[in-house]
């Protein structure tokens, strides 16, 4: 069993790796990592001064608390790394890091990893952390009790194995270039036996904060926890709020209602923010590919040539010069972030309106109606206003339906299927083997190549995974399996005496521990209201 040390790094050949998504180790057999705490959870200073309470406003609300059972970006984004830790998490330069897992081992044929844990780790519920609750988690994601789709990460898993209190052991039916980097998402959630009969309303997890209220659709209360086994967060609270509208929300953080927007979706007001002496906007990254699915089980979209009309017909350009002044990364339509080393910054196809036109008429559809499924997010209601005449310019006879998020859409499209088109960002990293190697998801995309490809991928050597990556996007694409519009940027409005607000969104969850507030004096100057 060969060890290399942490941190885990990719090689050379992976140096197109940034920010946005998180990167896999290069260690391929016996890789160990330390038991240092990762500098995103560094101690707010000491002091007896009472911390402040960090009111942060974004859009989607969650409609449960369970992303077990329930699908969407934000119950993880203000659960994990909060309320909820990994044996493993993904720090802001996408390295995987020890959380709960104090280091690891690998076998030398990249089936087998010995984790040790760390010790007096309790839940917020009182409950140990150790190898038994590890396993038991785990195992959950495999069982029924799990609906959420991104659960097929967790079958590569063929068996875990307690050796002692904190020793576990996990068996993996082959080797994976991507297990370990996704037990740092919301699947690798570390969860309280005795606490997952309320998941949906109070969840219970190992993380520097819990659950102190919700107020569904509109807040969400994390209290900080006095018992947490790391450092203690540089915030006493913090306060998820929702609004339903990007002027809202940008209104609120003008106004100091809330001490952060993030994720604006209004960039067009940006400039008048920057002269705003008072705040201050910062762009990052994100996972986020804007994604204009077609439903490929039914017609018209099951004939290839007509998603081939749309990827030539729609102008990705436009939109994102129309929406979002230009912000934003147009990445040929593929559904690959640029910071992914298998992208290519390629593309079969550019802006043709006569050749979608043709492809259109080729395939006898010219004039289907089809109803564009639009959620109720700003940024998908913005690009819906071009897509209809971009559209109807191709040949479909469109129909707009509005359709309210997360509930109704989550009911209608993505469960149910039941559209012809819709777009959302897809923020999970990583995620083409969810969007296009599972033929029961929502996109209904059925390619036993792609599916071949991806395997193939991620049981391949280190030196052929990102090749084999680039295949499997190539055939995506000449299959024309959905048209990514663009690469959402991660837009964050602050006040200035704000700081520590992660800029780039790389995993699944906002960590809001390292973030701090200044506080006025009695004497009306500020200083830092945790110190």
């Amino acid at each position: 069993m060969r060890t290399l040390f942490f941190p885990l790094r990719r090689t050379a050949a992976y140096a197109l790796v940034a920010l946005c998504i998180p990167a896999l180790s290069s260690c391929t057999a016996g890789s160990t990592a330390s038991s240092g705490v990762s500098a995103d959870y560094a101690a707010a200073p000491a002091s007896g001064r009472p911390l402040s309470t960090v009111t942060l406003g974004t859009t989607a609300a969650p409609a449960s608390l369970d992303f077990t059972t329930t699908a969407g970006a934000a119950i993880p984004q203000a659960l994990m790394g909060n309320v909820y830790e990994g044996l493993v998490h993904i720090d802001q330069s996408g390295d995987i890091q020890p959380l709960l897992a104090k280091n690891w081992q690998l076998s030398d044929d990249g089936t087998e990893y010995t984790f040790y844990l760390r010790e007096d780790v309790h839940f917020s519920n009182g409950e140990l952390f150790d190898a038994h609750s590890a396993k038991f988690s785990i195992d959950r994601v495999k069982s029924d009790a799990w609906s959420n789709g991104l659960k097929a990460q967790m079958d590569k898993v063929a068996a875990t194995e307690v050796i002692d209190d904190h020793t576990l052991k996990v068996r993996l039916h082959s080797r994976s270039n991507t297990w370990l980097w996704s037990m740092g998402t919301l699947v690798g959630a570390m969860m309280s036996p005795a606490g997952i009969s309320e998941l949906a309303t109070k969840p219970v997890g190992t993380g520097p904060y819990e659950v102190s209220q919700w107020a569904v659709g509109t807040s969400l209360t994390l209290k900080a926890r006095d018992d947490y086994w790391g450092q203690r967060p540089k915030n006493d609270t913090t306060v998820f709020r929702y609004f339903g509208d990007a002027i809202s929300l940008t209104n609120a953080v003008r106004s100091g209602t809330i001490d952060a927007a993030i994720g604006l979706q209004s960039p067009e007001l940006l400039d008048s923010l920057r002269a705003d002496p008072r705040l201050q906007v910062e762009v990052g990254t994100t996972n986020g590919e804007v994604l204009l699915s077609m439903n490929n089980a039914r017609a018209p979209f099951n004939d290839v040539r007509v998603r081939q009309a749309v990827l030539y017909g729609v102008d990705r350009q436009a939109i994102i010069d129309t929406t979002w002044e230009g912000y934003g990364t147009e990445t040929g339509g593929t559904p690959v972030p640029p910071t992914d080393p298998w992208y290519t910054g390629t593309s079969a196809y550019t802006y043709d309106l006569p050749k979608a036109q043709r492809l259109l008429a080729e395939a006898g559809a010219v004039g289907t109606p089809i109803t564009l499924s639009v959620p109720s997010l700003p940024y998908a209601q913005s690009a819906a206003e071009i897509l209809y005449s971009q559209l109807r310019d191709i040949g479909f006879d469109v129909r707009i339906e509005s359709t309210e998020f997360p509930a109704v859409w989550l009911a209608k499209v993505f469960k149910g299927k039941d559209y012809d088109m819709s777009l959302v960002a897809h923020i999970e990293p990583r995620d083409i083997p969810q969007l296009f190697a599972n033929p029961d998801y929502y996109l209904g995309f059925n390619d036993p190549q792609v599916e071949e490809l991806i395997a193939a991928a991620d049981q391949a050597e280190d030196s052929d995974y990102v090749d084999l990556m680039q295949q499997a996007v190539d055939r995506i694409m000449a299959q024309a399996g959905a048209n990514t519009l663009f690469n959402l940027p991660m837009i964050i409005v602050a006040g200035t005496n704000v700081s520590g607000i992660p800029r780039n969104s790389v995993s699944d969850g906002l960590t809001v521990a390292g973030i701090t507030k200044l506080q006025p004096t009695s004497a009306g100057q500020e200083e830092g209201g945790n110190q």
